[in-house]
């Protein structure tokens, strides 16, 4: 139970952050103001998804890891710590300035410069999430002996 929960969790989470960096790369390029202030907007209600979903993730995975020596488990380790301080440290604090700027008309160049840091940040979990679950593919495959 505890692995489907972990397989669910991870991937909701991915999904989740994939489509905050799709939807912001898309209604920057092709949107108006009005459209990437309701996609900010959208993404802290989007949060209430994420959070969750990083929570379960991070506990589901810490708990099937307990015990096991092998070096992908602690590579996955490493992944996650770097993962949710990027998500604590820069991309929430990144959502809720930009959700407030943009609701507020302000498309200056602090503006631009956050949302430039929060795609590099978005990018980075993006790819840090998706080694994570390559990585939990291929350990699904060992054999139980492995533990």
């Amino acid at each position: 139970m505890k692995l489907k929960i972990h397989a669910f969790a991870g991937t909701l989470a991915l999904l989740t952050i994939f489509t905050f960096w799709t939807s912001t790369i898309l209604s920057e390029l092709f949107g108006s103001h009005a459209r990437v202030s309701s996609i900010k907007t959208a993404i802290l209600w989007g949060m209430l998804i994420l959070i969750p979903a990083m929570i379960a993730t991070g506990a589901s995975g810490a708990s099937l890891g307990k015990g096991w020596k092998l070096p992908v488990v602690a590579r996955k380790i490493r992944r996650m710590k770097i993962i949710a301080g990027n998500g604590i440290l820069i991309l929430m604090p990144c959502a809720f300035y930009l959700a407030a700027k943009a609701q507020a008309g302000a498309f200056d160049t602090a503006f631009y410069v956050v949302q430039a840091a929060e795609i590099l940040a978005g990018t980075a979990n993006i790819t840090l999430l998706s080694l994570n679950m390559r990585d939990g593919l291929s350990i699904r495959r060992r054999k139980p002996a492995a533990k």
